[in-house]
């Protein structure tokens, strides 16, 4: 299966509505690695690395996240995988 790094920003009502919290969940439930963390600007940014397929179901749940989040934007650029990660954290 072909690997894949997606990084994403997401805006909207992003931030104090536990995305950050429910991102590692679902990335960990799709077996990716990488990390996520809020953004100043009220965003919230992401990197998933993994199977090119979980990588598209990541960035196909951060256009609506968690039930609270209310999701108006999504900027993603594919990159080349590094293997640089063990897990997927939150940052900050």
């Amino acid at each position: 299966m072909e690997a894949a790094r997606a990084h994403v920003h997401v805006s909207g009502r992003v931030q104090g509505v536990c995305f950050r919290a429910a991102t590692c969940d679902e990335a960990e439930r799709l077996g990716l690695v990488g990390w996520v963390r809020n953004l100043h600007d009220g965003r919230v940014e992401a990197v998933f690395e993994g199977p090119r397929e979980k990588v598209d179901e990541a960035v196909a749940w951060c256009r609506h996240g968690p039930p609270a989040a209310e999701v108006s934007r999504v900027e993603v650029s594919f990159e080349a995988p590094t293997g640089e990660f063990r897990g997927f954290a939150t940052t900050w």
